[in-house]
């Protein structure tokens, strides 16, 4: 294979791990914050009062408006760069192929030239395509970085409003109440101040 397996979807991105396993800001100090955003309280879930609130870092980025637009756009780059690598796999093999045919026919050290620099264009290619799928990883890890930093102040006021003094990533957790989650109601929280995330701040960068 002239080529590592090919990336398709967001799903093929390595396994991030929880970027959010302690939000350690006491109640008093976000007061100061105040409220943040405009949030209709009709569209609320219920809000725990507890000393400790959990939550899903990854379910909190990928099923909120900011996470289904960033992977959105990084799944269609991933797309076109999937295309290019056919592509490229497919020039690659014909020319390959050709080499083979011209070997019966060529003197061996002439042909050991063509060998070494296809090989070297081969190893060249595959460095290129590795660095532009890098790319789009390191964007993707940038904007949740981006993202959990915006949601900060609203992680902050939820934990004022619970009287909570913690936020814990939910799988550092052995047991806990269901009702300790917070995650669906910081959703809705979060989607009503960040939206789909504004052109810098989606891209994941300051």
């Amino acid at each position: 294979m002239l080529f590592p397996p090919r990336w398709t979807g967001i799903a093929a991105l390595p396994a991030m791990a929880a970027l959010v396993s302690f939000f350690g800001v006491s109640a008093s100090a976000a007061q100061t914050n105040g409220t943040v955003g405009r949030f209709d309280p009709g569209q609320e879930i219920g809000l725990p009062q507890s000393t400790v609130l959990l939550i899903q870092p990854d379910k909190l980025f990928s099923e909120s408006a900011f996470g289904r637009r960033v992977t959105g756009d990084l799944e269609a780059e991933l797309a076109v760069l999937t295309a290019e690598n056919r592509r490229i796999e497919a020039e690659l093999r014909a020319e390959e192929l050709d080499l083979t045919e011209r070997r019966k026919t060529m003197p061996a050290e002439a042909f050991r030239v063509l060998a070494d620099a296809f090989d070297a264009s081969v190893q060249e290619t595959r460095a290129t395509q590795e660095a532009k799928y890098e790319g789009i990883n390191s964007r993707f890890e940038a904007a949740r970085l981006a993202f959990l930093k915006a949601s900060e102040p609203v992680l902050e006021q939820l934990m004022i409003e619970a009287g909570a003094s913690a936020i814990i990533d939910r799988s550092a957790v052995l047991l806990a109440a269901a009702s300790a989650d917070i995650t669906d109601v910081a959703i809705l929280r979060i989607n009503a101040v960040l939206g789909e995330g504004e052109a810098g701040l989606s891209d994941g960068q300051d």
